[in-house]
């Protein structure tokens, strides 16, 4: 894992946290969390309290999501002698998932969102906060699947099950570090949230492009060539 993975897979998650079914509904999340109601602008809830819940629900969606970059891993690494194919089949279904994001196509299978189909009760707990995470990841999986199929996807091209499980977690990362600072800066003024909503069309878009600027480069085997060339000045690797 590189810095050019890095970076994708943080710029993925903070745009999976902007999407339509996360952004707008994290005022009724941290309610949720707190076991509390969000009246006249606020969460009716101690910052102490919220701060420990949000935390303990982004651990479970972490879990979840570090759980599917090993299983993506470990079926790339099945098919390790067909890796040219493979990263070619991924290029084209990033491609698909960004032209989708862009707004140039409209398959409506690739858009279903699948809910919980009970409505989980308000959690009492960290345990439950964590629990609640997990199933937030299970449930809502599809409606974040175009940028989370492509992290996915790149992570089954990664050499060891490591790799991508940090690809997850650095993911999980993207989109954690948005939903904590408004459950800090935004809980006792949810008001002021609306002002971002303008901007969630053009950042899913932008992230479309570069998707699309991706899987073009992986179908052609330009992205490991790129990654390649960039891996020679991280002091570091995963």
């Amino acid at each position: 894992m590189n810095e050019v993975t890095i970076w994708l897979a943080l710029g993925a998650g903070i745009i999976s946290f902007l999407s339509p079914c996360v952004f707008p509904l994290v005022p009724a999340y941290l309610a949720q969390l707190t076991g509390t109601t969000a009246s006249q602008n606020k969460i009716k809830a101690d910052q102490r309290l919220i701060l420990l819940r949000s935390l303990g629900f982004i651990m479970g969606f972490t879990i979840i999501f570090m759980l599917l970059g090993a299983s993506s891993t470990f079926v790339g690494q099945l098919f390790s002698r067909y890796n040219n194919l493979v990263a070619q089949i991924g290029g084209i279904i990033i491609v698909l998932f960004g032209l989708q994001m862009a707004g140039v196509l409209s398959i409506r299978s690739l858009m279903s969102e699948k809910k919980l189909s009970s409505k989980p009760k308000k959690t009492n707990s960290f345990g439950g906060s964590v629990m609640f995470g997990l199933l937030f990841a299970a449930g809502w999986s599809p409606c974040v699947g175009l940028v989370l199929g492509s992290i996915l996807t790149l992570a089954s091209q990664s050499e060891t099950m490591i790799s991508g499980m940090a690809m997850l977690f650095i993911y999980s990362v993207g989109m954690g570090i948005p939903f904590l600072l408004v459950a800090i800066f935004y809980s006792k003024s949810l008001h002021k949230l609306r002002r971002f909503h303008k901007l969630m069309p053009r950042i899913q878009k932008t992230g479309g492009v570069v998707m699309i600027i991706m899987g073009v480069m992986l179908f052609f085997g330009y992205f490991q060539m790129l990654s390649s060339y960039l891996a020679q000045f991280v002091p570091f690797s995963i």
